[in-house]
């Protein structure tokens, strides 16, 4: 009777129900954490294409650039650090390029695994004004 009963495989189905399961959660776990950071990735490649625009018609990196990089930051909740490959005046033609990073920090499970990552956006685009 007892060795029938050590040997009877009937319940070890419900544990490999119980595992899988339990891996199954912990996937969608992780995925439910690492998600966000494409979202901040894609509106940090809209900000980047937005602030480039804005450059396109005005023809210049300045004051233009810089309220729009106000309102998008606004939008977005997003405060990137900003660098222009020119300043000032571009005259028509002229290639401009702007670069944004910005750190994410991906908490996986509370504290356990959090680790920050760098994102980058750039975006190039050229001057529509033509300056005397």
């Amino acid at each position: 009777m007892l060795h029938q009963v050590i040997h009877s495989r009937r319940g070890e189905g419900y544990v490999d129900v119980a595992v899988i399961v339990l891996a199954v959660m912990l996937c969608i776990g992780l995925v439910m954490q690492v998600f966000p950071v494409f979202m901040v990735q894609q509106k940090l490649n809209t900000f980047a294409n937005e602030l480039v625009r804005e450059a396109e018609i005005s023809g210049r990196v300045g004051t233009e650039t810089s309220q729009r990089a106000s309102e998008l930051q606004l939008q977005t909740g997003l405060t990137p650090t900003i660098t222009w490959s020119k300043n000032g005046q571009i005259q028509i033609n002229q290639e401009v390029t702007v670069t944004l990073q910005t750190t994410v920090n991906i908490g996986l499970f509370g504290g356990f695994g959090s680790f920050p990552i760098e994102l980058h956006a750039v975006a190039k685009g050229k001057s529509e004004v033509y300056w005397k």
